[in-house]
């Protein structure tokens, strides 16, 4: 989409975001949190991904934040630091354009960037009609295991779908010392 600017993601975008994310929870199923986070949890959030160089970002459309992405830690063991797990919500009016596919596009080059081998999609209601399972397969992720019944939410049992997209030569080259996690891990970033 040309009318689409993808851009890191300020402090005066979080309250946009809230209510993006708001509406995810109260009206879908890709997260399974079931209240909407207030805008203080979110600014949290936001605040403790930032200083560890991991990307967040927004699309605007039309002047209006109509999506955001990141990408934040798979999990906090020191092993696992090589690996990101990857979160979009678009805006419902927003939907069906295109933007989640420019902001996705956009978070794997800048993982890509920071020298990541590994981004994980953990994918609620991850049933082959998703429109995230269908975007991630569009961006080259493949399918690496699903949990079924993990989750219940709107009356119903979900599945959990996982996928991953290597990078930067996956697990077939050593860990880059220059790359972001390395650098985070020896206490540089």
């Amino acid at each position: 989409m040309s009318n689409v600017v993808v851009r890191p993601v300020v402090l005066t975008d979080l309250g946009r975001i809230t209510e993006i994310y708001a509406d995810a929870v109260l009206s879908g199923t890709a997260s399974y949190e079931l209240e909407p986070p207030s805008l203080a949890e979110m600014t949290g959030r936001f605040t403790v991904l930032k200083p560890g160089g991991f990307p967040y970002l927004v699309a605007e459309a039309e002047g209006t934040v109509a999506g955001y992405a990141y990408a934040g830690p798979f999990r906090p063991r020191p092993a696992y630091r090589f690996i990101v797990e990857d979160s979009i919500y678009v805006a419902p009016e927003a939907q069906g354009r295109g933007i989640g596919r420019v902001l996705m596009e956009r978070l794997i080059e800048d993982v890509r960037l920071g020298g990541y081998r590994q981004i994980v999609a953990v994918i609620g209601d991850g049933s082959p009609e998703s429109a995230s399972v269908r975007l991630h397969e569009r961006l080259g992720f493949r399918h690496s295991g699903v949990l079924e019944g993990s989750g219940y939410k709107h009356g119903r049992w979900l599945d959990t779908v996982f996928m991953q997209l290597p990078l930067n030569g996956g697990t077939s080259l050593p860990p880059n010392p220059e790359s972001v996690p390395e650098r985070r891990f020896r206490g540089g970033v």
